[in-house]
């Protein structure tokens, strides 16, 4: 009998919804205190998960969410490199 593999799910820290772990996009505070987009999704450190949508990391702005996971203040190049990301993801889904 064949085992079957559990697929990792992770709640987004804006919408509350629960998706595939490869659906999300993990945000991590390292142990330095520094605040990385965590493209592997195996970065050392505090992670929190939010959905591939604009308008969910808009949202995460605007209410400082992500700040409030990760306990520390997060730079404006963070969110310019989640937007980037975001729109990477799209695009491929776009083409695919």
């Amino acid at each position: 009998m064949k085992k079957v593999q559990k697929t990792p799910m992770r709640k987004c820290v804006v919408t509350g919804e629960v998706f595939n772990k490869k659906d999300l996009i993990r945000v991590v505070r390292t142990p330095l205190g520094s605040v990385i987009v965590d493209e592997t999704g195996k970065a050392n450190g505090r992670g929190a998960y939010i959905k591939k949508d604009l308008e969910v990391l808009s949202k995460a702005k605007k209410t400082k969410v992500l700040e409030k996971h990760l306990e520390v203040k997060i730079d404006e190049k963070v969110y310019d490199t989640l937007e980037r990301v975001i729109k990477e993801y799209l695009d491929e889904g776009q083409t695919a």
